[in-house]
């Protein structure tokens, strides 16, 4: 990047914030805009961001979305909705009446004018990572949704984020607090519709002590041209439990990055994940788990099919630090390349400070194993079907985390049409 481009992209950024500064909790902007601007947008020199050159992919900003109007996407689950359509929390597109006791929702627009003190501590827990440090300064909009202590939810409640119209900045955070001992289900759904879009999105999990949440994302297919960096951190009191899938149907530039820190004894994660990746779809899932306390559990479960040119990144580092006696904690990612011109990058990291844990981590690389495809097709399966059995089961390995069965029925049939899609290809 030129120092004219950056410089202006530099400025762009600055007049957003200004526009933003006065929208509410304005202490929490203005100190994470100078944290960005004390680092900048990340490029390949930075270490967390060496695979995924995020200042490169910015030369030129979009215009800051106004909130423009657009009709709800297609659903995917079966679950009580909340909308946040470029940039603004949408009542008129979310099931607020669907709601059950103890949910209490509101905006994080109408939260920050306010100056929620509860909401606005919880939304910024530490991280050192620049791209959300700029997403705290800039937040537009989102959903702050607060669970009752105690309350068991079973229908899942869905946060759908929706970028749709041509090339537009969104910057959105939305909050989950969930009370001691609440339970209930989380789904994350991030629609990009249009080319040129730019998105920084957050969500952000604050669990009480004994709070169990289930939560599934799904991230559509975006257009070649967009640049999406979704970040999830999550704090977890003692015994609470956060269990974490994530499908990402590539395409664009994606980063989605995860940040945790179990800062409760016998506090328990999982972050599990698919990548679905073809065409020249770049897709960076990283994530940092940091264990504070004693007795806490960690389980990491990525898998990447990447086809085409497409790439992928998986970069996943576990820090144990010197009071956190007795953490379990196991990582894997596994990726499997369709094409010779499909890529992938693993990097798995762990980093221990007290002496009696168990932790460990691998990532493998590979192609479809020849003698189950030839096994297959001596039994009359064509190769293209073959192929589509053998990439749903590696794909399935990750999935079977999901506790819901509906919710696993809904993210493998994704996974059925993008196979499809690929099968109907000459």
């Amino acid at each position: 990047m030129s120092v004219m481009t950056e410089t202006t992209t530099q400025a762009t950024l600055s007049d957003f914030f200004e526009t933003m500064r006065s929208a509410g909790a304005g202490e929490l902007r203005s100190a994470s805009w100078e944290a960005f601007e004390l680092k900048g947008l990340p490029n390949r020199r930075v270490e967390s961001w060496h695979y995924t050159d995020l200042k490169q992919a910015l030369r030129s900003v979009a215009p800051l979305s106004r909130g423009t109007p657009a009709a709800a996407p297609e659903r995917l689950f079966d679950a009580a909705r909340l909308s946040v359509v470029n940039g603004a929390f949408r009542a008129d597109l979310s099931d607020l009446a669907a709601l059950p006791p103890g949910v209490d929702v509101c905006s994080l627009r109408e939260a920050l004018t306010d100056g929620d003190a509860e909401i606005i501590a919880a939304l910024a827990p530490a991280c050192e990572d620049a791209v959300v440090a700029l997403n705290a300064a800039l937040m537009q909009d989102g959903v702050v949704l607060r669970l009752a202590p105690g309350v068991e939810i079973a229908r899942p409640i869905e946060i759908a984020t929706i970028v749709a119209g041509e090339a537009q900045s969104c910057f959105t955070r939305s909050l989950v607090i969930a009370g001691a001992g609440a339970k209930a289900t989380i789904i994350e759904t991030a629609v990009g519709q249009g080319a040129g879009a730019q998105e920084n999105q957050a969500l952000v999990f604050a669990l009480h002590a004994g709070a169990e949440i289930d939560h599934v994302g799904c991230v559509k297919a975006a257009a070649e041209d967009a640049v999406r960096v979704h970040s999830l951190l999550a704090t977890l009191d003692a015994k609470a439990a956060l269990n974490s899938f994530v499908l990402i149907e590539g395409g664009g530039l994606l980063r989605r990055q995860n940040f945790a820190r179990l800062q409760g004894a016998h506090a328990r994660l999982a972050f599990n994940g698919a990548s679905l990746l073809r065409g020249r779809a770049h897709a960076d899932t990283t994530l940092v788990v940091v264990h504070a306390k004693p007795h806490g559990q960690s389980r990491e479960k990525f898998r990447a099919i990447v086809d085409e040119s497409a790439t992928g990144v998986f970069q996943g580092k576990v820090i144990v630090e010197p009071h956190a006696q007795k953490t379990d904690g196991a990582m894997q990612s596994k990726a499997l390349l369709l094409s010779d011109a499909a890529a992938m990058n693993n990097k798995p990291e762990l980093e221990i400070f007290a002496d009696d844990v168990t932790c460990g981590h691998g990532a493998t690389c590979g192609r479809l194993d020849r003698d189950h495809l030839f096994y297959l097709q001596a039994r009359g399966l064509p190769r293209r079907d073959a192929e589509a059995l053998l990439i749903e089961g590696f794909a399935n390995e990750a999935m079977s985390e999901v506790a819901d069965d509906r919710l696993r029925d809904a993210l493998t049939a994704r996974v059925h049409r993008w196979l499809a899609e690929r099968g109907a290809q000459p």
